[in-house]
């Protein structure tokens, strides 16, 4: 009866600590994902020179298009977005520059081309959440016969996604 007694009192601490082992072995933690709004843009050069060096006898100077920068973008906004261009600082009279962005391929219209100011002027219209990466931007400067020749001038072009 003794030994009886022994054994169950035995096999009574190990269950116990078998079970205070395995307590200790395994944790639960409650994990929340917050996702913020994500509105992100981006060129593929900072600086791009294009250079207008001709014309038609009897004509203004040709207009000298370049089609070797792309775009990207992300957003998750929920709302019908669009994507907006401006200059930093305006031209020198006689000098122009016109942007065409290709439309993303899920959803958004392009505008065709838009000579730029220094107001933001809306260059694709009509965007859901989407990424997209590669679209080409078509870059157009003109200059008046009125423009003297010059070294180049640079103004930052500014591409903004808003609602």
């Amino acid at each position: 009866m003794r030994m009886l007694k022994t054994l169950l009192l035995t096999v009574i601490i190990i269950a116990g600590t078998t079970q205070i082992a395995a307590a200790q072995t395994t944790a639960t933690q409650d994990v929340t994902i917050v996702v913020a709004a994500i509105d992100v843009i981006s060129v593929s050069a900072g600086t791009l020179t294009i250079t207008i060096n001709s014309a038609t006898p009897g004509s203004p100077p040709d207009a000298s298009n370049d089609v070797s920068t792309t775009w990207a973008l992300t957003t998750n906004n929920a709302s019908t977005t669009k994507i907006t261009g401006s200059l930093g600082s305006a031209y020198a009279a006689g000098i122009s520059l016109a942007v065409t962005l290709q439309a993303p391929t899920l959803s958004g219209t392009s505008a065709g081309a838009v000579t730029l100011t220094t107001t933001d002027q809306d260059l694709v219209t009509g965007m859901s959440a989407q990424y997209e990466s590669g679209r080409t931007i078509t870059y157009s400067a003109s200059a008046t016969t009125a423009v003297a020749p010059t070294a180049g001038e640079q103004q930052t072009v500014t591409f903004t996604i808003t609602s």
